[in-house]
């Protein structure tokens, strides 16, 4: 059997939903991509405070999962792995989400944990990056719903997931535009709050490289480097400083939804919710730094990887499948 397997990894979040298709190489533990989209459906609409996935919010992912079908089905794929996080973890009515993926799809969507979440997001990160920089890695990922800080080399040693995110943090806290000073206080502590939990498990001064994934952080990173585009190709890898990057989270906190609008990298769907996203990475970078600095060491910068739990999913998925034909 040959080594080579077409794959398609569909990570389902709170805000947007995304497809991976591409070819995995498992022996040489690579992947090509043949076609990676994003559409921001707001599946975690209201759920922070109803506990319940809106109607309206679960058709629109329903019809995305209809159009990532088709291009399953155009470009030939062999497995598909359909992994759901926060948003369908703490619905009620997780039930009718799963139901409609398994129509629109023919897969079963899986509904992780936060734990394998960390580890999806830990592989598919450092996959690319442990061949250019140190470990260990603090990989975050910074959802909707969730972030999750799993620390590690090679594989993962400690992981968290804490229950905020640019959705949910948005809706709890951040109401006025822009956020009052207030708003931005009690936001700051909900993250503070979540991150006192969070380094009991993870030792987060032993952090060497610090990874951001998702498109809070890299519409930051955006912010940062200056562009007018969101350009992949530049964000992917980029490193900055932690002053860039903390200075990038403040300057987007601080602007109306009308000023990010304007911005020429920034996705319509995100417009309302990035000043919570850079409020929280704004958060762990410094948490991070200080517990380096405790540690006796320096934070010196950030790298963003464009690669991450979409990239994760592709390699279990064509693990799966020759596991299943052996």
């Amino acid at each position: 059997m040959t080594a080579v397997t077409r794959v398609a990894a569909i990570d389902c979040g709170t805000n947007s939903i995304r497809l991976l298709v591409a070819e995995v190489d498992r022996e040489a533990g690579t992947l090509v991509d043949l076609d990676r989209r994003m559409e921001v459906v707001r599946l975690g609409q209201g759920v922070d405070r109803t506990g319940r996935i809106a109607p309206e919010a679960l058709e629109r992912t329903l019809d995305a999962a209809r159009r990532y079908d088709a291009v399953c089905r155009e470009l030939g794929v062999e497995a598909v792995r359909f992994v759901a996080t926060s948003a369908s973890r703490d619905a009620e009515n997780r039930d009718d989400f799963v139901g409609g993926v398994r129509a629109a799809l023919g897969v079963e969507p899986e509904v992780v944990d936060g734990v394998e979440e960390a580890a999806l997001s830990f592989r598919g990160a450092t996959g690319v990056l442990a061949a250019t920089h140190p470990g260990p890695f603090l990989v975050v990922d910074l959802g909707g719903g969730s972030t999750e800080l799993v620390l590690g080399t090679a594989t993962p040693d400690a992981a968290f997931s804490m229950d905020v995110g640019c959705v949910r943090l948005t809706e709890r806290r951040l109401r006025t535009d822009p956020p009052t000073a207030d708003e931005v206080a009690a936001a700051h502590a909900d993250v503070a709050a979540a991150l006192d939990e969070a380094s009991a498990t993870v030792p987060l001064g032993r952090t060497v490289t610090l990874v951001g994934l998702a498109g809070s952080v890299t519409t930051v990173t955006a912010h940062a480097l200056g562009l007018d585009r969101y350009d992949p190709s530049r964000i992917d890898g980029s490193v900055l400083t932690v002053d860039q990057t903390l200075a990038g989270c403040d300057d987007l906190l601080g602007r109306t939804r009308e000023e990010r609008a304007a911005l020429g990298f920034m996705h319509p769907g995100r417009v309302d919710v990035i000043g919570a996203g850079a409020l929280v990475w704004h958060d762990v970078v410094a948490r991070v730094r200080d517990a380096v600095a405790a540690d006796g060491r320096e934070l010196t910068h950030v790298v963003t990887s464009e690669h991450d739990i979409l990239d994760g999913i592709a390699f279990s998925a064509a693990e799966r499948a020759a596991s299943s034909a052996r």
